[in-house]
């Protein structure tokens, strides 16, 4: 039997449902940490642009754990973006923007994919790659997993880092509103957030709440796929 008959008779599922998950995770977690370090630069911290973290390379961006969780549980976080908050002419509230720019950044992600996976589906249903050549469409029903989930990570993330536990985005937002010798106190304890968060995450206690916020903001935005659907599919 020759290699290329190898090739064909191996079983590559397994291989393309963790592309599946891994590679919709890079790109929600590569392009939330570089909205942080992009509106930090803007508003004056070049800490995330002198640690090379204002990049599109994953690898720079990756934190392993928050990888395996994203995969898996489907909340996750990344290495976090050095941030100098002392450098914003407002420290917290240049604090608060910052950590917000990753959440909003993940909607707006989730909205292009959510598009995309619409255009995708009308050109699905309407056969019009069938009709060119059919070997194609399989490549489409791929896409349109993969746009799909992309989608749903990316509000899942949104809403995973809203969340008022330091470190994640919603603390920081919240603690904009504190006292400074407030915010200073929390601050110090923000490295026990961590373990508070693996343990709920595994432990499934955030699961169905954050699952339950998920799909519902997920089924609010629908409408920008069925916008998708309607301009090919006609």
């Amino acid at each position: 039997m020759g290699f290329g008959n190898i090739l064909r008779n191996l079983d590559w599922s397994v291989l393309t449902d963790i592309l599946m998950s891994v590679l919709p995770a890079l790109v929600c977690i590569t392009l939330h940490e570089l909205s942080h370090g992009a509106v930090a630069y803007a508003l004056g911290d070049d800490t995330a642009k002198n640690a090379g973290r204002l990049t599109l390379n994953p690898i720079r961006h990756i934190d392993p754990w928050g990888l395996v969780m994203m995969v898996l549980f489907r909340f996750g976080w990344a290495k976090p973006v050095p941030v100098n908050m002392y450098k914003f002419k407002k420290p917290k509230m240049g604090m608060a923007v910052t950590a917000l720019a990753g959440p909003l950044s993940n909607l707006v992600i989730a909205a292009v994919f959510l598009l995309l996976y619409g255009v995708l589906y009308g050109i699905y249903a309407a056969r019009w790659v069938a009709v060119t050549t059919s070997r194609w469409l399989p490549a489409v029903g791929v896409a349109l997993e993969m746009a799909q989930t992309t989608a749903y990570l990316s509000l899942s993330l949104a809403v995973f880092n809203l969340l008022p536990i330091s470190p994640l985005d919603g603390s920081k937002v919240l603690f904009a509103f504190l006292s400074d010798s407030a915010y200073d106190r929390l601050m110090r304890y923000e490295r026990y957030g961590m373990i508070l968060l693996m343990l709920l995450v595994v432990s499934g206690s955030l699961s169905g709440v954050l699952g339950s916020v998920t799909g519902w903001a997920y089924d609010r935005l629908s409408f920008i796929a069925e916008f998708g659907f309607g301009l090919v599919y006609r």
